[in-house]
């Protein structure tokens, strides 16, 4: 009866993540050689983050790189699946260094709840979620379990700039 206990007890443990390793995602960018900047000034009459209580919600951004450029084109027409799936990681870069400048540090971070991905593509694409996987497997890279969030992965006619992709999300802090 006591060792019956004692599975139990570690049983319950380890479906608590009592034994589950911390993550430092300011260390795991630092060892994929990822440098976040500052997300700078929206471009219209808006702001990049909000918190409400212990949420964070940040405003769409696109694949801004890093000599100010968007990535730019059609999925499907200009773009490949790649080439999307790519647009979207540098996306989520983008996105966590807005997240860094909006909270200071992302070990704030608890995880990352819920993530819209529009993807700017022809009508007849239907390829919207391995696009938006860009973004969603540097989540879990970064945060590990608590990268892993609800998802829509939708295709529209057109984005702002003529961007690929453009996404938003919604943080929950510690």
């Amino acid at each position: 009866m006591k060792k019956l206990r004692l599975i139990l007890l570690f049983l319950t443990l380890l479906s608590t993540g009592a034994f589950a390793q911390s993550v430092d995602p300011e260390k795991r960018l630092a060892d994929m050689g990822i440098r976040l900047r500052d997300p700078g000034k929206p471009i219209a009459n808006f702001v990049t983050a909000v918190t409400t209580g212990n949420l964070v919600f940040l405003s769409g951004h696109g694949p801004l790189q890093e000599n100010g450029q968007y990535i730019k084109g059609k999925v499907g027409k200009d773009l490949n699946v790649e080439q999307g799936k790519e647009a979207a990681r540098l996306t989520g870069i983008v996105l966590l260094g807005a997240l860094k400048s909006h909270i200071g540090d992302l070990n704030k971070v608890k995880r990352i709840v819920k993530v819209l991905g529009m993807v700017n593509a022809t009508p007849d694409f239907e390829q919207h979620p391995q696009v938006i996987n860009g973004f969603s497997d540097l989540m879990v890279d970064v945060f590990g379990e608590n990268g892993k969030h609800a998802r829509s992965a939708v295709g529209m006619g057109s984005l702002p700039m003529n961007i690929p992709v453009e996404i938003e999300m919604i943080v929950e802090l510690k």
